[in-house]
């Protein structure tokens, strides 16, 4: 918290003679999307939180297919070709980049292997932090119930998928490997070049008399409560705290910050909910 402050004051000090164009950018996670505004964030989120910017204008919603592994042209190709554009079409010089779930990890691709595409060093110097929504950064075994094609294959296919490559990806050996090897930012491992800041979703609440419960979609947090049967106690139904914080830095465990003290499910944290776009406008 006290690096974020510091950093704010630094960019005050400088924006002084020219004003920055910051710009913020959102990146979904698993799925091949065409229209992530209205299929996977939803427009009052986004709407809400470039409510933070200077130029309400200066915001991208990427579409890519991240059914691929995070290096595949479709998946940080592709997110490197949209960023790219929208950083030179509208002269970002100040870029957040807001992730939720495995696209933190075609993010963290990005930031780790700056070599691997012409276009990721600039991308690079201009990304102020990436701020990621539960991602995935350590895996879950989910994913390796549905590779292994027992009954989660079925009831877990809207959640992931079916035995796509950023399914088996997200395998935690899979990713322990990539951690170790292709990834920055995790323990042991060098530092990512930009910050990349942590929200944790830690619980699921489906209580039907509970207005809470309904955020998001009742039916989707329901879902979410049956798969964290099989997860540790502190998870969002899709993701374990401990994957969701393995890397880069923790910002806050969703209960520290949200209104009513209320968690985050994996659905949640991607959605107008408990004050979650306050937050990450007032961050802009």
């Amino acid at each position: 918290m006290i690096k974020r402050i510091f950093f704010t004051l630094i960019m005050l000090t400088l924006s002084l003679p020219a004003m920055a164009a910051t710009g913020v950018a959102f990146v979904h996670g698993t799925g091949e999307q065409t229209d992530a505004l209205n299929d996977y964030w939803q427009s009052g989120f986004v709407n809400s939180v470039r409510q933070g910017l200077s130029n309400q204008s200066n915001y991208v919603v990427i579409n890519c297919d991240f059914e691929q592994y995070m290096w595949h042209p479709d998946a940080a190709g592709c997110l490197a070709g949209q960023l790219s554009s929208f950083i030179s079409s509208r002269g970002i010089d100040d870029l957040v980049v807001i992730t939720h779930s495995n696209g933190g990890n075609v993010m963290r691709w990005i930031m780790s292997n700056p070599t691997w595409d012409s276009r990721y060093p600039g991308i690079i110097s201009v990304t102020r932090w990436v701020n990621a929504l539960a991602p995935s950064s350590l895996g879950t075994p989910l994913a390796e119930a549905v590779m292994q094609g027992n009954i989660f294959e079925q009831s877990l296919g809207w959640l992931l998928g079916y035995q796509s490559d950023a399914v088996r990806m997200q395998q935690p050996a899979w990713m322990a490997y990539y951690n170790s090897t292709w990834l920055f930012g995790t323990a042991g491992r060098p530092a990512l070049p930009k910050n990349f800041y942590n929200v944790v979703g830690s619980d699921v609440e489906t209580a039907i008399w509970d207005p809470d419960s309904y955020c998001g979609g009742y039916t989707l947090n329901v879902g979410l409560e049956i798969t964290q049967a099989w997860l540790n106690s502190c998870s969002d139904g899709f993701l374990e705290c401990t994957s969701q914080a393995g890397a880069g830095t923790l910002w806050f465990y969703d209960t520290q910050r949200t209104n009513g003290a209320e968690p985050l499910s994996h659905n949640q944290s991607r959605r107008q909910c408990f004050g979650l776009d306050v937050i990450l406008r007032n961050d802009l």
